[in-house]
């Protein structure tokens, strides 16, 4: 063994032994004693595997051993995402945790979704007097980015935070779990992940969207809508509108069982900020990764504003937010600027600044960003879908289309002449009526969460 081996196989023992003690200190012998024992069994299970395979055992090679693989391996391999959480019990314990089981922390994900379940978990962990443990299933957690996030809306957790990446298909990664710990799943994937590994009335399925719409008619669409269905979970539901959608679809058990908020922007956070440059701020929320938000409709409605004049260059400084945006030159004479991947607090000061904005969603869920903006004093154009027809329960200061390019241009028309309205803009933001503080919007939720258990 070389030294570089030598060194290797030192550090990584030596990280082994300092997560051993971590893990003492924090559950006691009982339970540090069970979970050795546990792994230690189950590598005596598992076969050693070869570092360098022979070629007669790759698979294809002629008589390879396993060179087709089996139906059930087959599907597994294409849902991979549904890999149940491999966990072990730990004995009875005094203290109390709430676990967050999804995708990724990471800079790029928080936005929305990801950041309203770590509000969430937090305040049911407060309520709870309990930790609070985020499990991720894609890449390591960052846990800066929950400090971000936290530290952004003026929430901190009252006992301890802990980490752990749980990803699909390590079998060597088991997570410890509590009998009366409370898991909170961010989509229906982990949801089903969760599902063979912990008591349905443990966990709480954070719904925010109609996750059916993510997929066409297929494998993907069925198993969700399955999972929807379930009755024996918790559901919480992100707007009455989005209940309201699934009621009008047959979801009785959400009808009968589920809960839901409205979503909170606290005035600290999105609020009207100075814009530095003296033009008027056009801002489009362009992800062309995410179908959903129907990003070539949008460049289509913009190149038609800037071509007619009505998004002029020379007085609207046109800006596209958001991950992954192609270059391009609207109407043949202007490149938009390009803001990508930014943290919480700059994307809440850009949208201070905007005047206007282009948010599309073609789902029946408002979503966050058209609301970011009203909530910021911005006016905001977005598409119907269902039975999402008006957002001024919302604000006056949303407009809502039906998503053709005509109407979109539309109401882009309509756009512009309230967003260069400075008394009726205001007026308008001054009677917004989006929930302004988190703590006070969740409250009813986690109450009803809390007498659940």
């Amino acid at each position: 063994m070389s030294l570089t081996q030598r060194a290797g196989l030192l550090g990584r023992a030596a990280r082994a032994i300092q997560r051993t003690l971590s893990y003492h200190r924090r559950f006691g012998a009982r339970a540090t004693w069970q979970r050795l024992r546990m792994e230690w069994q189950r590598r005596r299970r598992e076969p050693l595997v070869a570092l360098s395979p022979p070629a007669s055992a790759l698979p294809g090679a002629p008589g390879a051993q396993g060179a087709v693989p089996s139906a059930i391996s087959l599907v597994q391999s294409r849902f991979s995402a549904l890999d149940p959480l491999r966990t072990y019990r730990l004995p009875a314990q005094s203290r109390r945790r709430v676990s967050i089981v999804t995708d990724s922390i990471g800079k790029g994900s928080l936005f929305g979704g990801v950041g309203t379940a770590l509000i969430l978990g937090t305040l049911l962990a407060n309520r709870l007097d309990a930790d609070l443990r985020i499990i991720t299933r894609t890449e390591p957690p960052v846990p800066e980015n929950v400090d971000h996030v936290l530290g952004v809306y003026g929430i901190e957790l009252q006992r301890e935070m802990q980490f752990c990446f749980a990803p699909a298909h390590h079998h060597a990664q088991t997570i410890d779990l509590l009998a009366s710990e409370t898991v909170i799943t961010t989509s229906w994937w982990t949801t089903a992940a969760t599902l063979p590994s912990v008591a349905a009335e443990r966990i709480v399925y954070l719904l925010q969207e109609d996750e059916r719409m993510f997929y066409p008619f297929g494998d993907d669409h069925l198993r969700c809508q399955q999972v929807l269905r379930n009755e024996d979970i918790r559901i919480v539901l992100n707007t009455r509108l989005l209940l309201d959608h699934f009621i009008a679809d047959g979801f009785t058990n959400l009808r009968d069982r589920a809960l839901h908020f409205e979503p909170a922007f606290p005035a600290q956070v999105f609020r009207p900020q100075p814009n530095p440059g003296a033009r008027p701020r056009f801002v489009f929320y362009a992800r062309p990764h995410n179908p959903r938000n129907l990003f070539y409709l949008g460049v289509e409605v913009i190149d038609a504003a800037v071509t007619q004049g009505l998004l002029d260059p020379a007085v609207w400084d046109i800006v596209f937010v958001g991950k992954d945006i192609p270059e391009m030159r609207l109407g043949g004479k202007v490149v938009p600027t390009r803001r990508e991947n930014m943290g919480w607090s700059e994307y809440a000061e850009l949208i201070g600044g905007a005047d206007l904005g282009l948010s599309l969603m073609y789902t029946p869920h408002p979503s966050y960003p058209p609301l970011d903006l009203v909530a910021s004093g911005a006016v905001v154009v977005t598409n119907r879908h269902g039975i999402k027809r008006d957002l001024s329960a919302y604000s006056d200061n949303a407009i809502c289309c039906e998503p053709d390019r005509a109407s979109l241009l539309e109401g882009l028309r309509q756009g512009v002449a309230l967003a260069l309205d400075p008394v009726r803009r205001r007026a308008n933001h001054a009677a917004t009526r989006v929930q302004r503080d988190w703590p006070g919007t969740l409250q009813g939720v986690i109450e009803q969460l809390v007498k659940g258990r």
